[in-house]
């Protein structure tokens, strides 16, 4: 997927047709236009892309003259310096025009001079619409708002209105400029959102520090972090004790403290003294970078209700100025009625009838919650994400890692063997594997081990391998299960590994897990903001399961799962209910049940590639309590879209039926457009308004 700037673009029914055209070039699979980021993304194969990103630029250009097609490489900026100067002209077209109308109020000439002077602030004021409606008639592109506000306001002037016809064009230029201002200050809170992508990287070299771009930095190089600085690469620390600013990536607003050995991530502002860090990840794959390309793409995967909006708009303008054209011909054909009246009413019907505060607001509304979020330490994939995460009342949740840390350590060792040589066997085997009982049992143990043979890792029960020729079994209770060994099962609270050498029990390790501190929060704060139903699947023992269930809350346990019994069980799950599921986990060793929840939320995200790849939502700082606040925050903004749309649509009805009976000016219905836009853009900037 490519993603390209369209400088520029300043209408959101624009945006719509360009979005409409391009997805029609052969060779395109989706193409979306973001208008409150002003970008545009295309995903095709790579083979055509080129001959598609040309076509795609003739289209536009056709569409739109004055927008110009950038591909978006780095740290691009959202407006310009042309964009700039045509707001501030605008302004002054405004105060002129204002002005001359104040004097002609006070003055009131006679014909012909009156005319004259009403039609000279007429074409100040009206000019640019006009002829963009000309050029937009040529391309054929004529149901847009420059057209409707063209017809009717000469019309007006035709029929004698000319106070009307010139207050109605200033009104809409007003209500443009002050909606453009608005965009504006949504745009500029993505920039300040996207400001956290690092600018510079520091070099230790032979010859001294070097400054380069991040994006020429390679792995194993070694960065100077200054205080006050960003860190630019996801990196380890080889020198150096430091607080760094997490907030940018996590939403945390207290400092936290990092060591010699530990890892930072890119997007952390080094506080309090100079650190020395290896790189230990390309800019294109540091956490940064997949950060800002999530936020960056999310408009990409349009909600239901954006959906319909698009849709919708489609097919609302046409009708409505049919309607017009009835309402200006019929009675006065059917009943005799003044032609100028009913000619008057339909102008003011096609006044009314541009769908801009729902193109503009609806998909903004989206954006905003997804960068609230953002500012959270909360990413969201995509506004359907976000509608889905709203409607969800069942969160059902991984155990390790997620509700408790993953700490694993060996608290006991059972066994009439020596406890060396014991934990030599178990060791030998467990170093064949990445799984964090494994990483408990080699940090508890220190010394040579055995060169194995034949190791069989048998998943969700343990390992089997051969030891100077002896049978040796490692693992827990369904191991020895399996291979037909009988033991007895002790009251242990944590996680049992067996050691068995030739079908012999020698004993076991109680290796146990502890509970997040925010775990029995999280649950509490879901109920609250009302999840009907919490459950964990964990492939852990059920008295261990039980327990933790127990100590946070959780409604429902399913325990000694493997992973093929967890999307099962998952699925039974999502079958009892109507609404939406979520499952939240570590995002590495549960893809498969992440993948087939309705909104799969990864834990931990900081600094694992497999959690942002496997989830439709990540929380960045590892802390369960954060979903509450995305739920929250999904609810927040699906509150803002219905209001929007409620608003947008309820008032356009209302004048639009007092219109066409006469009871609505052509005023009241430039408030009907840009009025409500105004209204509307405003009310979905709140998205972006969180608490830390």
């Amino acid at each position: 997927m490519k993603s390209y700037q369209l400088q520029g673009l300043d209408c959101a029914n624009c945006a719509m047709k360009i979005e409409k055209k391009v997805q029609a070039i052969p060779g395109v699979k989706e193409a979306t236009v973001n208008f409150a980021t002003g970008k545009m993304m295309i995903e095709a194969d790579e083979t055509m892309i080129s001959a598609i990103e040309e076509k795609a630029k003739e289209e536009i250009n056709r569409l739109e003259p004055d927008v110009t097609v950038t591909e978006v490489k780095k740290n691009p900026q959202l407006k310009n310096k042309q964009v700039e100067s045509e707001k501030n002209t605008t302004l002054w077209r405004i105060v002129l025009a204002s002005l001359g109308l104040l004097v002609l109020f006070l003055w009131q000439p006679a014909e012909p001079i009156r005319f004259i002077t009403f039609f000279a602030i007429f074409v100040l004021i009206g000019f640019d619409v006009i002829q963009q409606a000309i050029v937009n008639i040529r391309k054929g592109q004529v149901f847009d708002e420059n057209f409707l506000m063209s017809i009717a306001t000469i019309g007006a002037m035709l029929i004698g209105e000319y106070p009307e016809a010139v207050a109605v064009m200033l009104f809409y230029q007003i209500g443009e400029y002050f909606q453009h201002f608005a965009v504006d200050q949504s745009r500029r809170s993505i920039r300040n959102l996207m400001a956290i992508r690092p600018e510079i990287a520091h070099v230790i070299t032979e010859s001294g520090l070097v400054s380069m771009q991040p994006e020429e930095v390679q792995i194993g190089e070694t960065l100077m972090v200054k205080p006050g600085e960003r860190i630019p690469l996801d990196g380890k620390i080889i020198k150096g004790q430091s607080l760094v600013d997490t907030s940018a990536l996590t939403g945390e607003s207290l400092p936290k403290e990092v060591i010699s050995g530990e890892t930072v991530l890119s997007g952390f502002i080094n506080k309090t003294q100079p650190l020395t860090i290896e790189v230990v990840k390309s800019y294109e794959n540091s956490t940064i970078s997949k950060l800002l390309e999530l936020v960056e793409t999310a408009s990409s995967k349009k909600a239901p209700a954006e959906k319909f909006i698009t849709k919708f708009a489609r097919y609302y303008t046409p009708i409505v100025v049919a309607l017009a054209v009835l309402l200006a011909i019929v009675p006065p054909f059917l009943f005799g009625e003044e032609f100028s009246e009913w000619i008057y009413r339909a102008l003011t019907f096609l006044v009314i009838s541009c769908p801009c505060a729902l193109v503009i607001s609806v998909p903004l509304s989206f954006f905003g919650g997804i960068g609230g979020a953002s500012k959270q330490g909360i990413l969201v994939k995509g506004g359907n994400y976000l509608e889905l995460l709203a409607r969800t009342e069942t969160v059902v949740f991984d155990k390790t890692g997620t509700l408790t840390k993953g700490d694993f350590s060996v608290q006991k060792i059972v066994s009439d063997m020596d406890e060396k040589a014991f934990m030599k066997y178990i060791a030998s085997l467990e170093n064949l594997s990445t799984h964090p009982i494994a990483k408990a049992v080699m940090d508890a143990y220190s010394g040579p081990i055995y060169e194995i043979e034949t190791p069989e890792e048998i998943a969700g029960e343990g390992i089997k391998a051969q030891i100077e020729g002896r049978d040796v079994l490692v693992g827990n209770q369904k191991l020895l299960a399996r291979f037909k060994i009988k033991q007895a099962n002790p009251h242990e609270i944590g996680t049992l590994i067996y050691l068995a050498i030739d079908n012999q029990v020698m004993g076991y390790l109680v290796i146990a897990d502890t509970i997040k501190p925010d775990a029995t929060l999280a649950i509490e704060t879901l109920k609250q903001v009302g999840v009907k139903k919490t459950a964990m699947l964990t492939g852990d023992a059920q008295s261990i399961a039980e327990q933790v269930a127990k100590e946070v809350g959780v409604d429902t346990v399913y325990s000694e799962l493997l992973p093929e019994d967890k999307v099962e069980k998952l699925e039974a799950l999502m079958h009892d209910t109507s609404q939406k599921t979520a499952f939240v986990g570590d995002g590495i060793n549960d893809a498969p049940v992440l993948a087939r929840a309705d909104v799969g939320i990864a834990m931990g995200g900081l600094g694992s590639d497999a959690a942002i790849e496997a989830a439709d939502v990540v929380i960045m700082n590892d802390e369960p309590s954060k979903l509450a606040e995305a739920i929250k925050l999904s609810r927040k903004t699906l509150r803002i879209v219905k209001q929007n749309i409620a608003f947008a649509i309820g008032v356009k009805v209302i004048v639009l039926i007092l219109g066409a009976i006469g009871y609505a000016s052509m005023g009241n219905a430039v408030f009907a457009d840009v009025g409500v836009t105004l209204i509307a853009v405003l009310n979905a900037m709140r998205g972006l308004s969180v608490k830390k």
